[in-house]
Order: C-alpha cells, then sequence, then structure tokens
C-alpha cells in the first residue's frame, strides 16, 4: 500500500488497526558512468515498495534529494544542507504523527544521510516533548539502511569480491537495472576496478575520483543479480521492522 496511491478514506482504515509507515529516503547523485543519479532513491524505494507489500504496511513518498555536498562536482547532482534535511525528516515524522502514525520505519539508500537521519529523530523526539510534555504522543523512529545487511553484504561480497567497492556499487546499480531493466549503461570502465581512497569536499572528490566511482566495477552488475538483493534486503527489513514494533 503506497501513500501517494491511497485515498484520505483507504488511509484512515489503515490506521484504525496499524500505526507503523515505511519512508524510503535515498539521494540524487552521480553513480559513476553506468550508475543513474536516481540510484540511492531507486534502490531505497524498490526494497521498500516490496517490503510494504510482505509487510501489509504503508509506504509514504520517497525522500528523493539527501545529503550529497561530496558529489556536487559532477552534473546533475544535487543536495540538501544538513540542516535542510533533518528539518524535512523531522517535518515528514510531525506530519503522519499528527494523523495518529507512531512507528516510522526509515529504509535509506545513502550512506551520507546516516547523521542527519539520527538527528532528526531527536528534532522530532524532541519537539513532542516540548510541545505535549508528558501527554506526547508515544512515537518511535528507526533507521534502516538495505546496503548494510549483513545478507546483502554476504552476497556483494560472493558476486563481487573487492570490486564491490563503496560507491556506484555493482549492487546498487544492479537494483536499478532489476528495477528499470531498459535503463542499463555498459560504458568502458578505466581502469574496471576503481581506485579507493578518502578525500575530503566535492572538488577534492572530483579530483581523487574523475570518474565518481569509489572502489566498484559496476560492469559487473546485472538485472538478475539485483532480483537476488532486493529479496535478501526485504528479508532483513522485514525482520527490523517486527522487532521495531515489539520493540
Amino acid at each position: 500500500m503506497r501513500l501517494q496511491l491511497s485515498t484520505w478514506p483507504e488511509v484512515a482504515d489503515y490506521l484504525s488497526t496499524r500505526r507503523g509507515v515505511i519512508i524510503p529516503i535515498g539521494s540524487t547523485e552521480q553513480h559513476g558512468p553506468s550508475g543513474l543519479i536516481g540510484t540511492d532513491a531507486i534502490t531505497a524505494e524498490v526494497v521498500s515498495w516490496r517490503a510494504g507489500e510482505v509487510l501489509d504496511t504503508l509506504v509514504a513518498p520517497t525522500i528523493a534529494v539527501g545529503m550529497a555536498h561530496h558529489h556536487m562536482a559532477f552534473p546533475g547532482s544535487m543536495t540538501l544542507r544538513p540542516s535542510t534535511l533533518i528539518a524535512v525528516i523531522r517535518d515528514t515524522i510531525l506530519a503522519l504523527s499528527s494523523h495518529g502514525f507512531t512507528r516510522f520505519l526509515f529504509v535509506n539508500g545513502h550512506g551520507g544521510n546516516i547523521p542527519s537521519i539520527q538527528s532528526a529523530f531527536y528534532e522530532a523526539y524532541e519537539e513532542m516533548r516540548v510541545h505535549h510534555g508528558d501527554g506526547a504522543p508515544d512515537i518511535a523512529c528507526q533507521l534502516c539502511s538495505w546496503f548494510s545487511s549483513p545478507a546483502v553484504e554476504a552476497l556483494a561480497a560472493e558476486a563481487f569480491g573487492d570490486a564491490e567497492g563503496s560507491h556506484a556499487t555493482p549492487s546498487e546499480v544492479s537494483v536499478t537495472w532489476h528495477a528499470y531493466p531498459d535503463q542499463q549503461r555498459t560504458p568502458v570502465l578505466d581502469p574496471p576496478v576503481a581506485p579507493q581512497g578518502r578525500f575530503t569536499d566535492s572538488r577534492d572528490f572530483r579530483r581523487a575520483f574523475p570518474d565518481g566511482r569509489i572502489g566498484s566495477n559496476p560492469a559487473l552488475a546485472t538485472p538478475e543479480l539485483g532480483g537476488r538483493f532486493v529479496e535478501v534486503a526485504v528479508d532483513y527489513i522485514a525482520t527490523t521492522y517486527g522487532d521495531f514494533l515489539k520493540g
């Protein structure tokens, strides 16, 4: 069940028995010569939509622009300031909580979002405390980055070894190709496996990693592997969500 494809009476009926919602969050940033700019948002929403079906849980619209300052030297990348992203997440929680939602599972597709997401949770909790005191709704928020699932990491190691890398990875590219098989790109990658390393700001990133990849060979991606990554990620999200509701 997707919020944007529902009517308000349908949401009201959902809230009569359930209080949880899954919120995909990603980023709009370069993913090397073969990765779609929307990769982090696409992967988060694809696994969230599937998890919503498995769990019979409402899925909110994707927060598609994240904190991606370090990619801004590549055309097409977009970013929010950390403070802006915190405000967007906090306001999303508060808006949904006003209707009766109390359990918020954020399924994340971008590592750069993690500090802002965690900070936003405390912004929301503090907003509730200040304005409602002991009468505040009993809300709880949890972060679940699909790519950090032990099963996802194990599958990536089995399929790609050290060529998985840490950005523009064949695992995330595989998921986008599974979701959009007509959007595959196969440019020549030189070198096939990109260098590893560190960076500071967006200019330093572009100097260190001219084609946008870090340690990865996305030419190893396949739509079939993307389907496997979705399934193991959904298993992880389902377990996380179940434990979250119990806790």
